[in-house]
């Protein structure tokens, strides 16, 4: 009976150290790249060959929207959808982009314009007028086809994976609780 009770409680053990560890890593990232989110999979083929869709881009918030410059790659809102966001209204749903600075429109206040490497010219209110309000983060680093994966792990493939790997754990602790 205490045999039982003992594994438990470091399976416990190995699950909170795992999840803690985890939650850390991400506040690193966050911290590190300076932005809630800096990871993205790339839905779309505007930016082919530059960006597939399924390649992670990642994204580095800490460069201010001042310091953009022409070519830079950037992530921001749909400047529509982010008005209609903020009026609450419908199709106000944050559609995040990522396009080529293609072009300084103005510099007080700064206003950019981009276009999709694979677009053959720049949207209106996709493309422009972006402002610091609907700026996410510039792209520092592409990770190729990674984001196979996340489509891979939707639900409830992802969550077979994780009990698996709880199972995993389980019987490697009993495992060694016989030994």
């Amino acid at each position: 009976r205490n045999l039982a009770s003992n594994s438990t409680k470091n399976l416990v053990k190995d699950v909170v150290i795992v999840i803690v560890a985890i939650a850390v890593i991400w506040i690193g990232l966050q911290i590190v790249f300076g932005t809630s989110n800096p990871f993205y999979v790339v839905s779309s083929g505007s930016m082919i060959p530059t960006l597939e869709i399924y390649d992670v881009i990642v994204v580095e918030g800490n460069t201010p929207f001042e310091d953009i410059q022409k070519s830079d790659i950037i992530v921001f809102y749909s400047p529509v959808a982010y008005e209609k966001h903020l009026k609450g209204e419908n199709g106000g749903e944050e559609r995040v982009i990522v396009h080529r600075v293609n072009e300084i429109m103005s510099d007080d206040p700064k206003t950019i314009q981009t276009k999709g490497d694979a677009n053959p010219r720049p949207m209106k209110n996709v493309d422009y007028p972006i402002t610091e309000k609907v700026y996410l983060g510039k792209v520092e680093y592409i990770i190729p086809q990674v984001g196979y994966i996340t489509q891979i792990l939707q639900p409830p493939i992802n969550y077979i994976i994780i009990a698996v790997i709880i199972g995993v754990m389980i019987v490697k602790q009993l495992y060694n609780k016989k030994n």
